[in-house]
C-alpha cells in the first residue's frame, strides 16, 4: 500500500495549480485591498481543491499576528453584538480574528489602558468603538496601528471613521412623535463631563437635534432632558426623572435601545402602559426591540453593515492603504407597537 502524502499544503502549490503568482495567493488570502474578483475565485479555487491552510504562525513571525483589536466602552449594549457580527463575517474569510476589550465606559484613562493592552499584543488593527477620549490619543495610535473609530463624528487623515447620520435618526423619532400627536416629549441622553470634544459625540448629536426639532415645531416649553447614560440602568433613571414631571411626558425618546428598556420597566414600575399612557421610542434598533413582547420602535442603524465596513477598512489599511474614509450609514425609522398617539386628557 502506497502511504498518503502528508506534505502540508503550501502557498506555492496553490500558486501552481492556480497558475498565478504566490504574491496573488498571499493577496486573496489575506483578502487584500485592489484583487480583482476573476482573481478572487481562481484562486480560492485552488485554496478548495488543494485544501489549503494558512499557516499563521509562520506569518506572524514575518509581521503579522492575524488579529484585530476591538475596544467597546462596555459589553452590554446589545447594538455592539451586531456590530461585531458584522466585522468577524468580514474579516474571518482571511484568517483574522478578533480580540474584544472592555475599554472602561467614560473613563480616559481605562480607555487608554485599554488600547495599550491591544498594542502590546501586536494587533494587526483596530476598530474602537464610541471612544470618549481626545481626538489626539485616537490619533497617535492610529499612526502607529491601523485604526477604524466607530461612531464618532470625527475628521482625521489617519484613521477611517464609519458612522450614523446621528441628525437625521433623532429626527425621524421625534417627527414621528409629534405627528401622532405628542407635545410633551422627553428625551434620554448619556451624561458627558469630557470637555473639548462634545460636537463629535453621538450623543451630543441626538440630543442637540431633539431640542432643534422641538424648538422648531414650537415645541419648546416642553424640552425635557434626563442626562444618564445609554444603559437599561441610566433609562431607568432617566425615566423615573421624566416621569416625575408635572405634568409628565406623553412620549420619552431614549437615545439608545439599552436606555429605552430601562425605560420601559421604569413606565411599568410606576403603574402606567406603553403606549396607552407614555410612548417609548429608542435608537439602534438592536434585535430584542423586535421581540414580540418588546415591540419597541426604534432607529436602525444597521449594526451589521457598520461592522462590515470598518472590517474592510481595517484590512485595507493593513495591506497599505493610507488615505482616509469616511463611512456614514444613512438611518431608517422602525415603528412598532410601544409608540401610539397620546392619551385624551
Amino acid at each position: 500500500m502506497v502511504a498518503r502524502d502528508r506534505r502540508r499544503v503550501t502557498i506555492t502549490d496553490v500558486a501552481r495549480h492556480a497558475q498565478v503568482s504566490t504574491t496573488a495567493v498571499s493577496k486573496v488570502v489575506r483578502n487584500a485591498y485592489g484583487v480583482s474578483e476573476a482573481m478572487r475565485v481562481k484562486v480560492q479555487a485552488a485554496i478548495d481543491e488543494l485544501g489549503y491552510r494558512p499557516h499563521h504562525a509562520a506569518r506572524a513571525m514575518r509581521g503579522r499576528t492575524f488579529t484585530i483589536g476591538v475596544l467597546l466602552p462596555h459589553i452590554r449594549n446589545p447594538f455592539f453584538a451586531d456590530i461585531l457580527d458584522g466585522l468577524t463575517e468580514e474579516i474571518s474569510a482571511s484568517g483574522y480574528q478578533a480580540i474584544m476589550v472592555q475599554s472602561g465606559g467614560r473613563d480616559p484613562a481605562a480607555e487608554r489602558r485599554a488600547g495599550d493592552a491591544l498594542v502590546d499584543r501586536q494587533v494587526d488593527g483596530i476598530l474602537w468603538v464610541a471612544p470618549c477620549c481626545a481626538k489626539a490619543q485616537l490619533e497617535q495610535l492610529a499612526k502607529d496601528t491601523p485604526t477604524v473609530v466607530l461612531g464618532r463624528h470625527d475628521r482625521s487623515a489617519v484613521y477611517d471613521c464609519v458612522l450614523d447620520d446621528d441628525e437625521v435618526g433623532a429626527e425621524l423619532v421625534v417627527e414621528h412623535l409629534i405627528a401622532l400627536g405628542h407635545r410633551r416629549i422627553g428625551h434620554i441622553t448619556q451624561k458627558d463631563d469630557l470637555p473639548g470634544r462634545a460636537a463629535a459625540l453621538l450623543q451630543t448629536i441626538r440630543a442637540r437635534t431633539y431640542e432643534r426639532v422641538m424648538t422648531e415645531r414650537g415645541l419648546a416649553a416642553h424640552i425635557a432632558v434626563a442626562a444618564t447614560s445609554y444603559s437599561e440602568e441610566g433609562g431607568y433613571e432617566g425615566a423615573r426623572q421624566l416621569l416625575a414631571r408635572d405634568p409628565r411626558p406623553t412620549a420619552i425618546f431614549a437615545g439608545a435601545d439599552g436606555a429605552a428598556f430601562g425605560a420601559l420597566a421604569a413606565v411599568h414600575e410606576a403603574g402606567l402602559t406603553v403606549p396607552g399612557d407614555v410612548s417609548v421610542a429608542g435608537y439602534d434598533n438592536a434585535r430584542m426591540s423586535g421581540l414580540a413582547h418588546i415591540a419597541l420602535t426604534s432607529v436602525d442603524q444597521d449594526g451589521a453593515i457598520m461592522g462590515k465596513t470598518a472590517g474592510r477598512l481595517l484590512l485595507e489599511r493593513i495591506d497599505g492603504r493610507t488615505s482616509a474614509v469616511r463611512f456614514s450609514v444613512t438611518p431608517t425609522l422602525v415603528t412598532r407597537r410601544s409608540t401610539a398617539p397620546p392619551p385624551r386628557s
